[in-house]
């Protein structure tokens, strides 16, 4: 008991300071790694927290609690805040005083459907026999936006195609865990075929704002990540609001299917950026952010590089462009979510009004727009409104880029007129069918596009032509399905994906993915059941995540009855009216 005639302290005094006590040490060490933050206070902005995370991540492998706690002092930010910024993120690996560190050597196995329906479950379980989990750790991870060429690992950040258990393990044994190469298209190249004429026309007044706005709206240019909106209109809402602005272009491509970004940053990223600066210039921004996936390791490099030369040149400000990464978080790709991961904190949607275009970056008015939404401004300008627009079939309009994988004989990402349809655009770009396998279904928009069945695979694939089918385009992921896949698994494989990302910040979400899932794995499917969670989770979700996470068990209990019977899933209507 405590001695209440005890002088020795004031009344109320605390003796020593709550919490863990910084190790001086862990402090030095950070700065030697970081930068000084007193020499240089920019250091310490909280948008820097993402990237510092990311250097200590590479540098070690792992995120010890005492660089945490080293890094809150860094940055002056509360240890809470460093703590559940590092937790959100999966490619982070948060490691307590009291855990053993990850092995030196991480193997991430894609489990998105189309690298599952190549063999991905079969080749994880492979690993994890072949190696000493004490010495390499098998982990299975979501798209890794190399879809055409399923199935897909990663050693470290090296990207293994077509990977086999054997193939991997030559990696792991080299010990080359850096991103492949990537041949890309240099400034000078890019230059000799007229690029960046239109930008510097821009800069130079011969071009004026009216004059793009009215080529944008001609040529029925959309936002290409998904949503679709208008270009022309939401660069016009941004440019009414008052200054200072930014522009940002989301390069977080995570929707399970989709790699046609990947593909064109890989092949022709001055052309992007020419888009991108000009996108900028049409709004009068500050400075321009780039938001690049972290699964895609390699464009890192890319794009620091055709930056630099940018610089060099003169046609881009030291600094303006802002380079970015993500850090495994699907939710990102939501456009208030992705202003969240920039500004250093976990990537959760926001309540809207207001929307980012009013009150975005730093709570400024900000432009959001896909990357092969700005790819496309240098060639509209170059080719003409007439010209994108005159493409299209079945009454449609423009150009559309399908990143098809599953079962066809050529995926890949494909050109293709709007409003194709699904078996033209097997039959003339894929090369049909793969070998043994008969189309029996397909997603149109990914993961959370819907599911169609092969019956309907005669209707135009282009925006406002799926819905009133229980579907949507997105971004063009097209995964085809053949009469050999198991229906149940495609399902809980996707509700999987759903329930692992998300951001956990609203309940139907959160609770009703999970949920979903598991209704699932019944033998028995109650269509009552799932149909009142999935109008939950579509009323009630802040976020397009938990809204768009049932439609595809919706297509299912709509169009594949039938399929699901013969796989052995009962699917009754039988109403109990209790709870789901």
């Amino acid at each position: 008991m405590a001695n209440n005639n005890d002088k020795s302290r004031p009344a109320g005094r605390k003796t020593a300071l709550k919490g863990r006590e910084l190790a001086p040490v862990a402090l030095a060490a950070l700065r030697s790694q970081l930068g000084d933050e007193r020499q240089h206070p920019d250091l310490r902005r909280r948008d820097r927290l993402i990237e510092h995370l990311h250097a200590l991540q590479d540098g070690r492998g792992y995120l010890a609690l005492a660089e945490l706690r080293a890094l809150a002092a860094y940055m002056n930010l509360p240890m809470a805040a460093v703590y559940e910024t590092a937790t959100f993120y999966a490619h982070f690996d948060v490691v307590h005083d009291d855990q053993t560190p990850p092995p030196e050597v991480t193997v991430r196995v894609c489990d998105s459907l189309s690298c599952q329906l190549a063999g991905a479950e079969a080749l994880q379980e492979a690993l994890n026999a072949r190696f000493d989990a004490n010495r390499v750790r098998v982990i299975r991870a979501p798209c890794m936006g190399r879809c055409d060429s399923a199935p897909v690992a990663e050693v470290g950040h090296h990207h293994v195609r077509y990977a086999t258990a054997e193939g991997i393990e030559a990696v792991v044994d080299v010990g080359h865990f850096h991103p492949e190469a990537i041949t890309w298209e240099r400034l000078g190249t890019y230059r000799k075929r007229g690029g960046f004429t239109l930008l510097k026309k821009c800069q130079q007044g011969e071009v004026v704002l009216g004059t793009l706005l009215e080529l944008l709206e001609q040529s029925g240019l959309r936002g290409l990540g998904g949503a679709g909106f208008p270009t022309f209109k939401k660069w016009r809402a941004v440019r009414a609001e008052p200054g200072p602005r930014f522009c940002v272009i989301n390069a977080d491509e995570g929707e399970p299917g989709t790699f046609k970004d990947r593909h064109y940053l890989e092949t022709a990223p001055h052309q992007f950026l020419e888009g991108a600066l000009v996108s900028a210039w049409a709004v009068g921004a500050d400075a321009l952010y780039l938001y690049l996936r972290d699964e895609y390791p390699g464009l890192h490099r890319v794009l620091r590089e055709a930056i630099a030369e940018l610089e060099q040149v003169g046609l881009a400000t030291p600094g303006y462009i802002v380079l970015r990464r993500g850090a495994g978080a699907y939710i990102c790709g939501e456009e208030s979510a992705l202003i969240e991961s920039l500004e250093g904190k976990p990537g959760k949607p926001r309540h809207r009004p207001p929307f980012v275009a009013q009150k975005g970056l730093f709570d400024r008015p900000t432009l959001v727009n896909n990357v092969e939404t700005v790819y496309w401004i240098p060639r509209l300008w170059e080719k003409g409104a007439t010209w994108f627009a005159q493409q299209g079939r079945h009454g449609r309009s423009g150009l559309r880029s399908f990143s098809v994988s599953g079962r066809v004989k050529h995926p890949g990402v494909h050109l293709a007129p709007a409003g194709i349809t699904l078996q033209e655009l097997i039959d003339e770009y894929c090369g049909g069918m793969a070998e043994g396998h008969r189309l029996a279904a397909y997603l149109p928009g990914g993961a959370s596009g819907g599911i169609l069945p092969a019956s309907r695979a005669d209707i135009p694939l282009d925006f406002d032509t799926l819905q009133p089918h229980g579907a949507f385009i997105g971004s063009g992921a097209v995964i085809v399905l053949s009469e050999q896949d198991d229906l149940r698994a495609v399902a809980t494989n996707l509700l999987a994906f759903f329930a692992d990302e998300s951001c956990g910040q609203c309940t139907p979400c959160r609770v009703g993915s999970e949920k979903m899932h598991s209704l699932l794995a019944r033998d028995t499917w109650d269509v009552n059941a799932l149909t009142r969670l999935a109008q939950v989770m579509q009323d009630a979700s802040i976020c397009g995540l938990g809204q768009a996470a049932p439609n595809p068990v919706l297509g299912l209990l709509r169009d594949f009855r039938p399929a699901l019977t013969q796989q052995g899933i009962i699917v009754t209507d039988a109403a109990d009216g209790g709870p789901v």
